[in-house]
């Protein structure tokens, strides 16, 4: 009964059309845009709180039999529920261990697959997910545009709360009214639709917007005698180091566990993002994987002005794995992540096993990284010393096959080269992305700005970072512990801001890191990476440390020491002598015109 009632929708729909626009139901005619189809045509109904993914859904569907369809939400708050949404398989780089998650079936709100030419103009709307979703997957697309849109959670998957008061033998505390908890024999509980956190991971935000690493304390909280003395305040009696619990700060916690994403990006090209906020991604983040030419264009990963939230991502805000074409991040804001603001790399399988002079069996290695294809026929390969990071080698791959959700069996069009051996990693540089990230501003995280490492152009430039907790930007590549890959050949970091980053690497609190994870020290890594005509805000001398480079220029940058804005802790001593640029193994460099606006000249 279901599938006939989808079927007279359809049909209906494609009747009305071509009332209008007969040449639509032809495919001789794609260059035709045709008439919007409306979600509330399918009985989604806007500002009822009733369940609209089923009709969100039968909408989509019928997206898919038109050229160069237009998805319309009119204005207005949707929301999506899990026991409607798709259940579908996906493997998703950096997510979770067959330990964490056993099941890869995720609940996806809004699964666009196969779908050329389309538009979905959001029309200012609210979609609030309900229960743990991905809120949507976007599955052998091609150019498909998303614009104008807002998504939240009702109940995000992290928790908070605020210090109101602090002793060194009691802690009180308000919980946001959208963190619900109990107190179920003195444990606390927090808890969801259909959910129940059963680990937790904790950072605590300070007033002036700094965030830390609070497992430590927040574990002492758990210790406590629990109390609830009036509806959303919590009492915790025990024994405390109060200069830990500041009042103002506010304890982030989640479950560590990874099961769902933001959103998922696969397998599909020309997808463009334009004035589309989220305002709370579960699981990680909006993740791309072998996908090519993504635009995110006044995407805003930050809570709702005047929610009260702190955190609007569980993990990364932009991840970006094995993915090609050109990558452009402009006008984007960050603020409030467990994690970095965008991550761009490859990934290092590892040589496990040789059946014929043309086939390697290779491996997967990091826990949350497995299951998807990663070689297609055609795809350049490096064959890559993991302990120097240093490429002996390169092939073509003639075919690739499943062995396992862990390995793969890879013929190559000719025979592996001698010098070729088991535990090297190989990358497949087919897929690796030019990359352009601009006018954007990232605040609100204990770790990262932006990692990248690609071996194609990419252009950092005029972004404004503040008070990250690590490096604002990480060039990283290692074949032994994340397996994320690869080479950086031409890396541009100019006109930039960057604004007492680093606090939580203390006393190596460096703005910017190339630091490869290359063990033994020969041929450098990484080459041709200007820095030039930025701005630097910092608390001590180090901005830059380089490792295993070859063609480094830092120039015209402009160098301004403050005092530290963390007023009741100390800056260690050792951050006090470290230098301003720190290299090892690094040739060809150029350090010129650059200038310290204040405080005493620091050795470069």
């Amino acid at each position: 009964m279901k599938y006939l009632s989808l079927f007279v929708v359809i049909l209906f729909t494609l009747v009305t059309l071509t009332i209008v626009h007969p040449a639509l139901l032809y495919a001789e005619a794609p260059a035709q845009t045709s008439q919007p189809i409306l979600v509330t045509h399918f009985g989604a109904e806007p500002d009822s709180r009733k369940d609209a993914t089923t009709a969100f859904q039968h909408a989509i569907s019928a997206c898919k039999l038109l050229a160069n369809p237009v998805l319309v939400i009119p204005h207005g708050r949707y929301d999506l529920y899990p026991d409607s949404a798709i259940k579908k398989t996906y493997f998703i780089s950096n997510t979770s261990s067959e330990t964490e998650c056993p099941s890869k079936v995720k609940t996806i709100g809004l699964l666009f697959e196969g779908i050329r030419n389309l538009r979905i103009e959001g029309d200012g709307s609210l979609l609030v997910f309900h229960g743990k979703m991905t809120t949507m997957v976007i599955d052998h697309c091609n150019g498909l545009t998303l614009a104008n849109l807002t998504e939240d959670f009702a109940r995000p998957t992290m928790s908070e709360f605020t210090v109101t008061r602090a002793s060194d033998t009691a802690i009180d505390v308000r919980v946001h009214p959208d963190s619900w908890h109990r107190i179920d024999s003195g444990r606390l509980t927090w808890y969801g639709e259909d959910w129940v956190a059963k680990d937790h991971f904790c950072i605590r935000i300070d007033t002036t917007h700094a965030f830390f690493y609070a497992n430590d304390e927040y574990d002492g909280l758990l210790r406590s005698v629990i109390t609830e003395p009036a509806p959303g305040m919590l009492h915790f009696s025990g024994t405390y180091d109060r200069s830990r619990f500041p009042a103002g700060s506010v304890f982030t916690v989640r479950d560590p566990v990874r099961d769902e994403v933001g959103a998922f990006l696969v397998n599909s090209k020309n997808i463009r993002w334009k004035n589309v906020s989220m305002r709370y991604m579960h699981g990680l983040g909006i993740v791309a994987q072998f996908s090519e030419n993504i635009s995110m264009n006044k995407v805003f990963i930050e809570p709702a002005l005047g929610s009260g939230r702190m955190i609007a991502s569980f993990a990364d805000g932009m991840h970006f794995s094995c993915c090609k074409g050109l990558i452009s991040i402009d006008s984007c804001r960050f603020d409030g992540m467990h994690d970095d603001a965008v991550n761009v790399h490859g990934v290092h399988l590892r040589i496990v096993g040789k059946p014929s002079a043309d086939q390697l069996i290779l491996r997967y290695m990091h826990p949350q990284t497995y299951g998807f294809m990663a070689y297609y026929p055609g795809d350049s390969v490096a064959f890559v010393r993991p302990r120097t990071l240093l490429i002996e080698q390169y092939g073509v791959v003639k075919s690739a096959e499943w062995i396992s959700p862990r390995e793969i069996r890879v013929t190559f069009t000719r025979p592996v080269p001698g010098e070729v051996r088991l535990r090297d990693v190989i990358e497949n540089i087919t897929w690796t992305p030019r990359v352009h990230i601009r006018h954007c501003f990232v605040a609100g995280t204990e770790t990262r700005g932006f990692l990248i490492t690609t071996r194609r152009k990419a252009v950092i430039e005029d972004n404004n970072f503040s008070r990250l907790g690590m490096s604002a930007i990480l060039v990283a590549d290692d074949g032994l512990s994340w397996y994320e890959s690869g080479q950086v050949h031409d890396l541009t970091i100019r006109h930039n801001l960057f604004r007492e980053c680093g606090h939580n690497q203390l006393p190596a609190n460096y703005v910017i890191a190339i630091a490869p994870e290359n063990h033994q020290l020969s041929r450098p890594v990484h080459s041709n990476i200007h820095i030039t005509g930025n701005r630097f805000i910092c608390y001590t001398p180090a901005v830059l440390t380089a490792r295993s480079v070859d063609g480094l220029t830092f120039s015209g940058n402009s160098i301004e020491e403050v005092p530290y804005f963390q007023a009741d802790r100390s800056i260690p001593d050792a951050s006090k002598t470290l230098k301003t640029v720190a290299l090892t193994a690094c040739h060809h460099i150029q350090i010129k015109n650059n200038r310290f606006v204040s405080g005493s000249p620091h050795q470069f």
